[in-house]
């Protein structure tokens, strides 16, 4: 929303109606010339920020399947090592149940 810049009466008495009204308007045009700098301004950092974002978002999916296969074949591991140790247990109390009913 623009801000009209208005002077005192003071001003229009000391410098005239015309020079007072080039004035105001010069101080109206300066102020949409910041306006729009710096709208423009804060459209290239949201653009940068933007971009940083989707940046470190692709490193984190990335980052995110790293450890998500690595936790797949620690898993995969495991339960390598779970079949074998319930194999041995079988395979140790069949032979004990085998000594045993003989």
């Amino acid at each position: 929303m623009p801000v009209t810049a208005k002077l005192s009466q003071r001003f229009y008495e000391k410098l005239g109606e015309d020079i007072a009204n080039e004035l105001v308007e010069w101080l109206n045009a300066v102020d949409v010339t910041y306006r729009a700098d710096l709208r423009e301004l804060n459209e290239l950092n949201f653009g940068r920020f933007d971009a940083k974002l989707e940046q470190r978002l692709a490193e984190l999916r990335a980052e995110l399947r790293v450890q998500g296969a690595e936790l797949r074949h620690g898993m995969a591991d495991l339960r390598a090592e779970l079949l074998r140790w319930a194999f041995l247990f079988w395979v140790t109390t069949l032979g004990a149940l085998y000594t045993f009913t003989r």
